[in-house]
């Protein structure tokens, strides 16, 4: 994870220590005494011993020092996360999206952004935040699909901390996308439950084939273009998980992911299961006629 800028961290400490107001004159963030300080900064495993000093510098020169080490920043990741914690803000839904919108303002140049995930705010890399994933995160939180939502939300939380965790769970959204979409039409699931077996079942009963002859004459080629690779792009998902991922047991010649092939893995797996599902939902307000 990169250092975060100045900017951020002093935004953080505006609305963790003292409160303060944004730029429209909302009222962000709260303050907090010295004892609720050490402790919300404890909550994120943050050591804060104010003492005889004033609560901000004390503040202050912990995220800094943290902020110099690779290796202690995802403390202030939690600590993000915590402020923007809904619970933070009882009875005051206001305060809170304040809060985040001012949080998010200055951390969108740094490349984050605060993103509901599973009811909690999670920071995340814009980067593993595409229009797929977005997109696949409100059509599975509209449709209540709670198996896809817990294992898409593990890849997204999981893309820099624990990229091969995150390879398995983008695979893993894919096989639940496909056992829901067989669950809503009422059919079995195929006798090999691996993404290979789910995608082509899904496939038959969607009629996704590149086979198919009823494609518009415009651009039918092209669609079937696409059909053809949907197969190859999900086994190579199956594929990255025995490989890569931690689904498996390790051998000690183990060359680990990086976030970068966990971003790869994710934005594909997003972008099928955001397809699969469209189609289905299309499928059900067209009965009858021919879709693409």
């Amino acid at each position: 994870m990169e250092k975060f800028s100045i900017q951020a961290v002093t935004a953080l400490l505006n609305v963790t220590v003292n409160g303060h107001e944004d730029t429209h004159g909302n009222k962000v963030g709260l303050y907090r005494s010295g004892s609720t300080l050490e402790m919300f900064f404890g909550g994120a495993n943050i050591p804060l011993s104010i003492g005889k000093t004033s609560r901000l510098p004390a503040a202050r020169n912990a995220l800094v020092a943290l902020n110099k080490s690779q290796a202690d920043r995802e403390k202030i990741v939690a600590l993000f996360e915590q402020v923007a914690d809904p619970r933070e803000y009882p009875g005051d839904a206001p305060l809170h999206a304040h809060t985040v919108k001012y949080l998010d303002d200055f951390l969108k140049t740094d490349g984050y952004q605060l993103h509901l995930v599973g009811g909690a705010y999670r920071l995340l890399d814009v980067a593993t935040n595409p229009v797929a994933a977005v997109a696949l995160q409100e059509v599975v939180s509209r449709l209540e699909l709670e198996s896809v939502q817990r294992d898409f939300d593990q890849a997204l939380a999981e893309a820099d901390g624990n990229p091969e965790g995150a390879i398995t769970a983008a695979c893993s959204t894919v096989e639940s996308v496909c056992k829901c979409l067989l669950d809503e039409m009422g059919l079995p699931y195929p006798a090999k439950q691996d993404i290979k077996g789910l995608v082509t079942e899904v496939g038959k009963h969607l009629n996704l084939s590149p086979a198919r002859k009823d494609l518009p004459i415009e651009y039918g080629q092209d669609i079937r273009q696409i059909l053809g690779g949907l197969s190859s792009v999900t086994g190579g998902i199956g594929s990255l998980r025995t490989h890569a991922g931690d689904a498996h047991g390790r051998g000690k010649l183990r060359v680990a992911a990086d976030a970068r092939i966990a971003r790869l893995a994710i934005h594909a797996a997003s972008t099928v299961s955001l397809f699969f599902i469209e189609t289905w939902l299309r499928r059900n307000e067209n009965a009858g006629k021919a879709t693409a």
